[in-house]
């Protein structure tokens, strides 16, 4: 059978970039993504397709890498989810945050207008460039205010993606993704953080969890339902930005009170609150207006808030047990 489009992912080894391979696969796509040189691999999350998927080595702050991986790949669609995506790292990182999370989509997008200019390209805005609120809740419209280094990085991203749709007449889009999770979610993000220690507490092995701001709100939902979302995006007829979200918000201590109640602990017990994990500038309130998403687009979120963060409690206790 032979394979329809070909695809080029850089972030393919995170959580959004394995489980796009995965859904481009299933769609019979011949799926390429750019893998950094280090000193250890970090396949686990594509350990299951690493056979079905062709890596091509570069680098985001390397312009000839990613114009020499877009010449061998020649895709029809162009994924950007690499970045430097923690936003706590970016108060300590802000420079080189900049250079992967902004400065990265310029050169991604340089390579495809030198090597590869008919692809259709996807940039990973986020909803962290809205920081302080303008409006709630937040659609394609609403004024971006970002409140981090990695919020003022995303703003940069998406608007150099504006400039080389309206300069060069490429398909270029963004997607402006609320808060999404997994069981593939690094430990150092709040929801996985709080799901491992509901696991771990409940095996003990371990006593307390310390988080920060607990009152703090995120409209969460779940990966696999958004990376559907950026394929979506790159099927329409003309580009357009799309805010993703559920439209629903949850805060810290929800997270916290479902995932413990999955292991059938009450969460008031073992969490404790840390000045140290509050942010300089704290994002209080965000939550989507999805309403263009599932209009033009048809998609709506699958998997809701409690069901993510049960399977994701699931997720650490069979992990945990495994150590």
């Amino acid at each position: 059978m032979s394979k329809t489009k070909t695809a080029f992912i850089t972030g393919i080894t995170g959580q959004d970039g394995s489980y796009l391979a995965e859904f481009l696969l299933s769609k019979n796509y011949q799926v390429h993504g750019l893998t950094r040189r280090t000193s250890t691999s970090n396949y686990n999350r594509i350990k299951n397709i690493i056979n079905d998927i062709n890596l091509i080595p570069g680098d985001l702050l390397d312009q000839h890498s990613l114009t020499h991986a877009i010449k061998e790949a020649q895709p029809d669609e162009v994924y950007n989810l690499g970045a430097q995506s923690f936003v706590p790292a970016s108060w300590s990182q802000p420079v080189l945050t900049g250079e992967f999370t902004a400065l990265g989509v310029t050169r991604v997008l340089e390579a495809l207008r030198i090597a590869k200019p008919d692809a259709k390209f996807y940039q990973a805005s986020s909803s962290e460039m809205f920081g302080k609120v303008k409006k709630t809740p937040q659609n394609e419209e609403t004024p971006f205010y970002p409140r981090s280094p990695y919020g003022v990085a995303k703003v940069y991203g998406h608007w150099i993606t504006v400039n080389y749709r309206e300069s060069y007449d490429m398909f270029t889009v963004s997607g402006i993704l609320f808060n999404h999770e997994s069981e593939r979610r690094g430990l150092e993000f709040v929801t996985r953080k709080i799901a491992n220690a509901a696991a771990r507490i409940k095996l003990k092995k371990q006593q307390k969890l310390k988080l920060g701001n607990l009152k703090s709100k995120r409209d969460w939902g779940y990966a696999p339902d958004y990376v559907e979302a950026m394929w979506l995006m790159l099927q329409q007829d003309k580009p357009e930005d799309f805010v993703v979200g559920t439209g629903k918000t949850w805060s810290v201590e929800d997270c916290a009170r479902i995932a413990f109640d999955a292991v059938q602990l009450s969460w008031k017990d073992y969490i404790e609150t840390d000045e140290k994990f509050m942010r300089p500038a704290e994002v209080d309130l965000l939550v989507a207006d999805p309403s263009k998403a599932k209009k033009v687009l048809g998609w709506q979120p699958k998997t809701s808030f409690e069901q993510m963060m049960e399977i994701m409690v699931k997720a650490e206790l069979k992990r945990e047990r495994k150590t």
